[in-house]
């Protein structure tokens, strides 16, 4: 049986950046928000692969404190859950790399190409967008479709009450959002020998 955890410990962007020297950053959020830019030194292991990377975190959590992160920190938080029902002690960065930018902290960006991939928060914009003004453009034909306007109207009223977002895990398996081949071993690699 599953005992609840507390809140998870969470540090402010001040002191996340005060001792980034000597954590261990894990950025809980897709291969192509990633890529957006993260903090420097930042691992990437994506919220849905967490399980398959637990032995690693586990043997690394061994040899420091671990920081997770996201865009906003809910998914570092849920992380953090999921690491605490393991027996891993770790922290999340409050407001994720949102509140780490308004802070005044530079991300970390592998190329210096403008992004082609939008980060999750805007992706679920654009798809829930999308999906009102369609079924508010069909409805003109078959009154029915205003009912998917009307479930995601629903489901963002949902998601801003619970704090959390149904559409984004769904988001998350579209191939663009996906690691490729050999990153997440790479990153387990990297894990491995901090």
């Amino acid at each position: 049986m599953t005992h609840p955890h507390p809140h998870p410990h969470t540090l402010d962007a001040r002191q996340a950046h005060s001792r980034l020297h000597e954590l261990i950053v894990l950025d809980v959020r897709t291969p192509a928000e990633y890529a957006t830019g993260h903090l420097p030194g930042a691992l990437n292991v994506p919220l849905d692969h967490l399980t398959r990377a637990l032995p690693d975190i586990r043997e690394a959590a061994a040899r420091g404190d671990i920081l997770v992160v996201c865009a906003s920190g809910t998914r570092s938080e849920a992380a953090c859950t999921t690491l605490a029902d393991h027996g891993i002690t770790t922290a999340a960065l409050a407001g994720g790399t949102g509140a780490w930018t308004d802070g005044g902290h530079a991300l970390h960006h592998p190329d210096h190409h403008r992004p082609t991939t939008w980060s999750m928060e805007r992706q679920v914009r654009f798809t829930a967008g999308v999906v009102v003004l369609t079924g508010l453009a069909l409805g003109r034909l078959r009154p029915a479709f205003r009912l998917a306007s009307a479930g995601i109207a629903g489901g963002l009223v949902f998601s801003a009450l619970a704090n959390t977002c149904g559409m984004a895990p769904l988001l998350a398996r579209l191939p663009h959002n996906r690691p490729r081949q050999g990153d997440l071993e790479v990153t387990l690699a990297a894990l491995r020998g901090h």
